[in-house]
């Protein structure tokens, strides 16, 4: 039977990049994919596009493609890749200067684009997830750009790209596709998808399925996490399915990491919707076939929705945030008094404040005040004071309040920091895939 093998060569945008070398060069791999975007990236990739209309792609890019595209080229590995973000034209023509940097004589390289549908929410009766009209976001609304998924970068593939590079997809579209293109899998071939989906989904967080984000001192132990090798995909015609990696790479797979990345982002495993399908994955099973290989299978699939999700970007507010330490004796009282300080400060100074809360690191930052609990009182603190306004300059204020605790507060303030940053924020809503277009852009040499 028919096999492929999919290496995984990122799972998120700032992701290693020496294990997808590894990949190419002993992964005996057909496929290269580097998943890169989450739901904020692309609103934040649509801010750079603004900023320079040469912009929007994945800043690590070229530093990736300098890596492994010598190698997949002279390997025949094909590399998919939605690291086009806000602009997968201009990530094509790079790509192509990387090429021709590396003087590879031949590569084809195709943009997929129609994810962006901003124009279309700003025109059209749309609610987002809140309930709220999305045109009611105006010139807050950054970015619109719905899942696409595999069928076009299929075409790209028939079409004798070797490198495929995309805005917004599904996910699992970046495994799935080559799976469709190369067994000829019908769009209604239900189960088949399903178990396409399963593998593109155990993928797409790459090293998270192979040990990342796994271990557990004395609980769930992990070899070599500094030389994490990341995953591979044996997928046969028929969809079932391997998890493995590269022989001798630090990590493990197991039945236990691929159940946690199966479990990851799944609301309803008997409905896990993508624009391709939905899938089921109630019936997986899975199987430790060897050392750091796992059989997995069961997944089957419905028919699609019919309808598209769409990442919305805006801009929501502004952030302020200040911090400084206490270390030695009475450090916990020290910090509180501080605390105390700042917050009195804000009701002096009038910060028109919509959120605000206070962290002493070390002590409740993640828990929360925990009544009655008895733990030693720790020997030094950090205290982070973090506010939501409306502008800027009000955000600035919060930090320089926390500032000036090193002349005006405690004793043995130490290591003050401060910051200010614009948020964006994320909403979703739903528009039909037939209002979706699709196109296919080439880059050549």
């Amino acid at each position: 039977m028919k096999q492929i093998r999919i290496g995984a060569g990122a799972g998120y945008s700032g992701d290693r990049i020496e294990p997808a070398l590894e990949l190419a060069e002993k992964g005996e791999i057909d496929y290269l994919i580097f998943e890169c975007l989450a739901e904020r990236t692309i609103a934040l990739a649509q801010q750079a596009r603004m900023n320079d209309p040469a912009l929007g792609y994945d800043p690590l890019l070229e530093q990736r493609m300098l890596a492994v595209l010598r190698t997949c080229s002279d390997k025949g590995i094909k590399i998919i890749t939605n690291m086009g973000a806000a602009n997968p034209l201009a990530a094509a023509a790079r790509i192509k200067q990387v090429a021709q940097t590396l003087g590879l004589s031949r590569l084809k390289i195709a943009a997929i684009t129609g994810d962006d549908v901003l124009d279309q929410l700003r025109r059209g009766d749309y609610q987002d997830d809140t309930g709220a009209q999305v045109a009611d976001l105006g010139e807050r609304l950054l970015s619109a750009n719905a899942y696409l998924g595999a069928q076009p970068l299929v075409e790209a593939l028939a079409q004798g790209a070797d490198v495929v590079v995309t805005g917004r997809v599904a996910d699992p579209a970046l495994v799935l596709a080559p799976l469709i293109h190369e067994f000829g899998w019908a769009a209604d071939d239900w189960e088949r998808l399903g178990q396409g989906t399963l593998a593109g989904h155990l993928l797409e967080c790459a090293g998270q399925v192979s040990g990342g984000y796994f271990a557990d001192p004395g609980y769930k132990d992990v070899q070599n996490l500094a030389r994490l090798g990341f995953p591979i995909g044996v997928v046969s015609e028929d969809g079932s399915l391997e998890i493995t990696k590269v022989y001798g790479s630090g990590g493990a797979v197991t039945t236990a990491t691929c159940t946690e990345q199966l479990l990851y982002e799944i609301h309803d495993p008997t409905a896990y919707l993508t624009p391709d399908v939905v899938a089921d994955f109630s019936g997986v099973s899975m199987l430790q076939a060897g050392p750091d290989r796992v059989l997995v299978k069961g997944a089957t699939g419905h028919p699609n929705s019919g309808m598209l999700k769409v990442s919305i970007g805006y801009i929501d507010s502004c952030v302020g945030e200040g911090q400084i330490s206490y270390a030695g004796p009475g450090a916990v009282a020290r910090a509180r008094l501080a605390e105390a300080i700042v917050a009195e400060r804000f009701k002096i100074t009038g910060i028109p404040l919509e959120e605000v809360r206070f962290d002493l690191i070390g002590l409740n930052a993640i828990h929360g005040e925990v009544p009655g609990a008895q733990h030693p009182e720790p020997y030094e603190v950090r205290l982070r004071v973090a506010g939501r306004v409306a502008s800027m300059q009000e955000a600035i204020r919060i930090g320089n309040e926390v500032e000036t605790l090193y002349t005006c507060g405690p004793a043995g303030g130490g290591g003050a920091t401060k910051s200010a940053r614009q948020v964006v924020a994320v909403r979703s809503t739903l528009i039909p895939a037939t209002a979706v277009r699709a196109d296919i852009h080439f880059e050549e040499i």
